[in-house]
Formats: C-alpha cells, structure tokens, sequence
C-alpha cells in the first residue's frame, strides 16, 4: 500500500512539473512569440491531440492532421490564453474537442448530387416573358421616383434594407402609426401604378 502511494506522488509531482513546464513554454510563446518553446509545446502536446482524435474515432492520418491544426490554432491564438482560467492543456484540448467536432460535422456532411433538381438552375424564361418582366420593373422604377421622399424612404429601409416598421419609426424618430400609413399609401399608389401598365 505504500508503494502504491508513493508511486502516486511521484505520478502527481511528475504531473505538476509537467504543467508547470507547459505553463513556462506558452509564457514565452505568448509574450514572445518564441518558436523553439511552441516547438516543445508542439513536441508535449502533439503527439497527445492525435491520441485524444483516434480515440474519438478518427484514423491516424485524419487524427494526425488535426493534431496539426490544432497546434497551427495554438499558435495563432497564443494572446487569448489566460493562465488564470485553466492549464495550458485543458486549454488545449478544448480547442481539440472543438476542432474534432468540426471535422467530424465536415466529414458527415453528405455529397453534393450534381443531378439533384433542387441544383439544376431553372429554365430561362421564354422571351416575351423576359420583355415582360424588364417592363414591369421600368414602370415600378418610374413610380418609386414619383414617390415623395417621405414615402420612398420608408420602402427602402422596410424593404431594401430589411427593417421592421418598428425600427423605422425609431430610426427617423417619428410614430409608428405615420410609418404604417406612409407604407400603406407608397404600396397603393405602386400598385396603382402596376395595374395601369397592365
């Protein structure tokens, strides 16, 4: 039994000086932007990412270039690092497991179908139709132009810009109900409009 124990200190010193070396490394990876301690960082941790990957059920080759991923990620984001929320290797393997789950939500993702009918783009339109619809949108520009400012404003934040008539009326500072009714008016007088090319 104290042999057992004895090994168990030795195992939670080890562990302890472990940190603490990993700890000194991302110091000077962080504040210096060292190579060599990222290299030794790359050498400790490495080498575990990729077993941590194989175990969540990537092959080794696909588990080895996560590993690399997650090593480039440590390295890019090396400033966000902050001793005081967590070891350097839980931070690490946190963005192990996220980077695992998404190369796992990439791997699942199904082929494209290149015959698929939702991808095959849709048949040109016949030419009298083409005509057709390049004139409705002459007359439509003709009767935003005759809009007051007043009312084309409120179209174009409503519908170009994708404001609720809420915002709007925040935005320009005036009621609600003034919105609505400008709206209301601008849509008649389009549709007006509309009808009389017809």
């Amino acid at each position: 039994m104290s042999v057992r124990k004895g090994h168990m200190n030795l195992t939670v010193d080890a562990q302890a000086e472990a940190n603490r070396a990993s700890e000194r490394l991302m110091t000077l990876v962080v504040r210096d932007r060292d190579r060599a301690a990222f290299a030794a960082l790359y050498r400790l941790f490495a080498p575990r990412v990729k077993g941590y990957a194989m175990r969540g059920g990537l092959g080794a080759s696909e588990a080895e270039e996560l590993a690399q991923e997650v090593m480039i990620a440590v390295w890019q984001r090396a400033e966000t690092y902050d001793a005081s929320q967590s070891a350097v290797g839980t931070w690490i393997f946190a963005i192990a497991r996220n980077r695992r789950i998404d190369w796992l939500r990439r791997e699942r993702r199904p082929e494209l179908d290149p015959n698929d009918p939702m991808l095959v783009p849709a048949p040109e339109s016949a030419a009298d139709e083409q005509l057709a619809l390049a004139q409705n949108r002459r007359t439509l520009q003709k009767a935003m132009e005759s809009l007051p400012e007043s009312q084309s404003d409120l179209l174009r934040l409503a519908y170009i810009e994708g404001k609720t008539q809420s915002a709007i009326a925040a935005e320009r500072n005036i009621p609600l109900g003034t919105v609505k009714s400008r709206m209301r008016a601008a849509l008649e007088h389009l549709k007006g409009a509309m009808k009389e090319s017809a």
